[in-house]
């Protein structure tokens, strides 16, 4: 101990003679820390390109994906690699809703709420329930229409529901996985193309379809001009979502290119809404032949069917 005790007077020793023989000498305290400048950016930011750049995620949301990965390191067969798209709170799923049924200009919808913690529990209940409210909403539809005739015998259309799942399932899946494959080809293209993950797009396309659930209640009204202006509203609405959310993934590339995939977003959108109602609730009563039943007394009986 007393030799170490001395090794230490020798070295302060050395120091305070070094510093008497050269005062303008720096120090530097081991418990201030160094402060480091931060890098810039190495290129020219083109006017107006940053705030989109923020609505695209390119610095943030990089880290944000980084840590969203280090979450789902579970293998993809177990549960627990699963369980984490469905790791949402009601306030966060609401909030989404939100944001999917009052857009807001200029705003991304991926950046704003997706982006952070993308799900599967709201996209996959939205369309569970859009499935039976458009079932449901057709057959009271037709119900309506009916009610009062002496000959008609109302029989529930069950296969509406499988029809309706099978037609919303497919498009909340199959359109979403073909525009990220598109996204993902045209990214080799042109460099400036940013490509959303196949989880975000499924997040913004079943979101999207929540503004539906309450028009197909409105369905029932039985007056065609209010249903066709119910979903040229619910059209705008969530058509917007998509326009907002994509436009900024494909303005960098061609422009013939970026309007179509743009068009056909909108076109897919559109022939969901019309085709649901028009099949569901405007489909066109089929005049099926009525049936003749010989009765005992030697008269025919003559049976109206719908």
């Amino acid at each position: 101990i007393a030799c170490l005790v001395m090794y230490l007077f020798a070295e302060f020793d050395d120091a305070a003679n070094l510093l008497a023989a050269n005062p303008d000498a720096t120090t530097i305290s081991i418990d201030e820390p160094v402060e480091i400048p931060k890098n810039q950016h190495s290129r020219l930011q083109e006017p107006g390109r940053e705030e989109d750049d923020e609505l695209l995620g390119t610095d943030d949301s990089d880290k944000t994906e980084l840590l969203a990965g280090q979450k789902k390191s579970a293998p993809f067969w177990t549960f627990e690699y699963y369980q984490t798209f469905f790791d949402v709170d009601t306030y966060q799923v609401l909030d989404r809703i939100k944001g999917s049924v009052f857009p807001v200009p200029g705003k991304n919808f991926v950046r704003l709420y997706i982006r952070s913690n993308p799900d599967l529990y709201g996209p996959f209940w939205i369309c569970a329930t859009l499935v039976f409210t458009i079932a449901v909403s057709g057959n009271l539809s037709n119900f309506f229409i009916h009610l009062g005739k002496p000959t008609y015998h109302y029989v529930p259309e069950f296969r509406k529901v499988s029809i309706a799942a099978t037609t919303i399932y497919a498009y909340a899946w199959l359109v979403p996985l073909a525009l990220w494959g598109f996204l993902m080809w045209r990214n080799t293209k042109v460099m400036n193309i940013v490509s959303y993950s196949f989880l975000e797009i499924v997040c913004v396309y079943g979101y999207s379809l929540f503004i539906y659930i309450p028009t197909a209640i409105l369905w029932i009204i039985p007056q065609k001009v209010v249903r066709w202006v119910l979903v040229v509203f619910s059209l705008c609405l969530s058509g917007s979502v998509l326009v907002m959310t994509f436009w900024p993934a494909v303005r960098d590339d061609n422009r013939r290119v970026a309007v179509a995939t743009v068009a056909t977003i909108l076109l897919l959108h559109a022939l969901l809404a019309v085709g649901c109602l028009a099949y569901f609730f405007d489909a066109p009563e089929l005049d099926i032949p009525a049936p003749i039943i010989p009765a005992h007394n030697g008269t025919t009986v003559i049976t109206k069917s719908h």
